[in-house]
């Protein structure tokens, strides 16, 4: 059997193929873990990470549930994956990552946090989570490379925009009147060279979760294919 990740702009595929080698598939919708149980061999492990939603229905906590159910280990993080995994982590899901840690706290609870919109030919991020910006910008605060109420005043703005528009180019617009040039400048330069991105880093912590604990059991691992996706 081998391991199935849905991924999309949130980490690299040829990247993730480094970590895991596994199927690699577009951003999870309804039906799609249905579809993988569905196979002759289903997968022995899956991942999920980005998913799609508005234009496609989003994979249910039932579907994800039914493979936890049939004995397939079930993995999320960074973004749909965090959202399902807190869902069903009472039912053996395994959430990793600090967003996931940070929905099942209660630390933050809107969806639209993780939403972003993506180039469907190469999955490239057209915009910034809000829970990328909000784990940067305390991070920037915490090595004293950020104002605190410059962070805040950001992330209000950031929060106030519809989730397509947030770039750090369009927020750091909305602020022009009430940041003064250089606290303007240090945050695009902080924002552009040295935030962390959580996402990324979670799903890169969720493909290592995944191979190191097929790694303690006998699996056949498969192959990296590549498509599109969205959280």
């Amino acid at each position: 059997m081998y391991p199935v990740v849905f991924l999309g702009p949130s980490l690299d595929r040829e990247f993730a193929s480094r970590e895991l080698e596994a199927e690699y598939l577009p951003p999870i919708a309804r039906g799609d873990i249905d579809s993988v149980m569905g196979r002759d061999e289903p997968p022995c492990a899956i991942g999920i990470v980005d998913g799609r939603f508005l234009s496609d229905l989003s994979i249910s906590p039932k579907e994800v549930l039914r493979a936890a159910d049939a004995g397939i280990a079930v993995y999320g993080s960074s973004s749909m994956g965090a959202l399902r995994a807190v869902e069903c982590a009472p039912f053996g899901v395994v959430g990793v990552g600090r967003i996931y840690e940070a929905y099942a706290s209660g630390e933050i609870e809107a969806d639209d946090e993780v939403a972003i919109v993506y180039d469907p030919e190469s999955l490239r991020a057209l915009s910034t989570p809000m829970v990328d910006f909000r784990f940067a910008l305390q991070a920037g605060v915490e090595r004293n490379r950020i104002a605190d109420d410059v962070a805040e005043r950001f992330l209000a703005a950031a929060k106030a925009m519809h989730f397509p528009q947030r770039t750090p180019a369009n927020v750091l617009s909305d602020l022009r009147a009430e940041l003064d040039e250089d606290a303007a400048r240090g945050l695009a330069e902080y924002l552009g060279n040295e935030a962390p991105e959580t996402k990324r880093d979670d799903a890169v912590r969720l493909l290592r979760t995944m191979r190191d604990d097929l790694g303690r059991s006998t699996v056949r691992h498969g192959p990296a294919s590549a498509h599109m996706a969205h959280g």
